[in-house]
């Protein structure tokens, strides 16, 4: 037993130094370097508005690589940094000093973005600008570990290259050319929710900071009979971080539930709907306090008594209360919007059409098949969603007063087959959706 509890020491003691961040550590080099970080004039003011241009021009055009670059040379990181680093060492006229200069280039920030998507032709919010507008939790986890990093890396004889990751992790500056763009575009929906973005990110950076500093023993200002202040100073810091956390926490919590609602849904979909005979043409999965999920499906039919079948086995995927609505006859959807649909989103990358003498050939199917009301051939890509490509496929779409046989399914194929010179057809037959008395 001694044994044993002597190698769980040792192996303590072997661990412990391993997570020690006082050996390396460089106090006069970090509070040197804390101070020129929370100065925000002459160059360090010009290189935050050209940052936040090329932020904004990454933003407009969506790319990534652009917002990165902007985000490395900003220097939005120094005042927020001061901020935490003054309220752990007591020092409240730093404290002001830094909350000053981080109004100023938030501001300055918010007028530059403001400027540009106002003389901007692009005024399409991007997928880049959308994901700066719904902050979670996970944003503030982000901001304190990253917070965290930073301070780490700060306060070590040698920098490296952490301090770069983390400015491109907490990700400061997209949140404030958001919020310029949703003032531009007259969206405080926009604005409001990059706001609430940025200051997440700020608040648990400084968090971060004022916690490291403390845990590394830097030396802190005496405020003698004013001790009082330091208690307010860190009471205000953890009511205002609590506050601003709950909305965060009450988003998160939604975008999980509707990412579980939608895999139980298109699990749902895969497992009941789709068979040998039938395939999903388009699908509508909506999440909220009334859910539902929308199914246009081509080939077998599912019959009413199926239907009922399917809506109680709703229960057995956690989807009880949505609403199942299945799309069978393609006149009920809205044809020439289905059409357009089909093309672009499921066959996809449609081809030239193939040139036929259109008189000839409707004149030769209309003695062939005197139930066929129209017809539309076109070569055309689909994506195979079983095996993950494209194929290359011939699309012959017909509405009839009465549905062909299979004897005249099959003289059908080989009609069109010997006039396009095809041998893949893909025939698509349905009902004539306003036949006429």
């Amino acid at each position: 037993m001694a044994s044993k509890e002597n190698s769980i020491v040792s192996f303590f003691q072997w661990l412990t130094p391993r997570f020690h961040l006082l050996d390396d550590l460089d106090k006069p080099g970090t509070i040197e370097s804390v101070q020129k970080g929370g100065e925000l004039v002459g160059s360090n003011l010009w290189t935050l508005i050209f940052a936040i241009f090329i932020a904004s021009i990454g933003l407009n055009v969506n790319s990534t690589a652009v917002i990165i670059g902007a985000m490395l040379i900003s220097p939005l990181m120094g005042p927020i940094v001061g901020v935490g680093f003054a309220a752990a060492t007591n020092d409240f006229d730093q404290l002001k000093r830094f909350l000053r200069t981080l109004s100023v280039a938030t501001i300055v920030s918010i007028i530059t973005s403001f400027v540009y998507f106002s003389l901007s032709p692009i005024s399409e919010a991007q997928s880049e600008l959308l994901a700066r507008t719904t902050p979670t939790i996970y944003d503030a986890l982000i901001a304190l570990f990253g917070g965290a990093t930073g301070i780490i890396a700060n306060t070590r004889k040698e920098k490296g290259t952490a301090i770069a990751g983390v400015a491109i992790a907490t990700a400061l500056m997209p949140p404030l050319c958001t919020a310029g763009f949703g003032l531009s575009q007259g969206n405080l929906q926009y604005f409001f929710g990059a706001i609430y973005l940025y200051l997440i990110n700020s608040i648990f950076i400084a968090i971060a900071t004022f916690i490291f500093v403390r845990y590394m023993d830097f030396p802190k200002v005496d405020w003698g009979l004013y001790k009082e202040k330091e208690t307010k100073v860190k009471l205000y810091l953890s009511i205002f971080a609590f506050i601003v956390i709950i909305p965060s926490v009450f988003t998160a919590y939604q975008i999980v539930r509707s990412s579980f609602y939608k895999g139980k849904a298109e699990e749902f979909i895969r497992k009941e709907i789709v068979t040998e005979g039938r395939r999903v043409l388009e699908k509508n999965i909506v999440y909220g306090t009334k859910p539902k999920v929308e199914i246009t499906l081509l080939g077998s039919k599912i019959d009413p008594i199926q239907e009922e079948e399917l809506k109680n086995k709703l229960k057995y995927y956690s989807m009880e209360g949505t609403e199942l609505v299945l799309h069978q006859d393609l006149s009920t959807t809205g044809l020439d919007k289905l059409k357009f649909e089909i093309l672009s989103e499921i066959y996809q990358n449609q081809m030239d059409m193939v040139k036929w003498n259109t008189e000839m050939i409707a004149k030769e199917l209309k003695i062939f098949f005197p139930n066929l009301v129209s017809a539309s051939f076109a070569k055309t890509k689909k994506f195979d969603m079983n095996e993950n490509h494209y194929k290359d496929t011939n699309l012959f779409d017909s509405e009839w007063k009465k549905l062909p046989t299979k004897d005249e399914m099959e003289k059908l194929e080989a009609y069109i087959q010997l006039r396009s010179g095809e041998t893949e057809i893909e025939l698509i037959t349905r009902l004539e959706a306003n036949p006429k008395l």
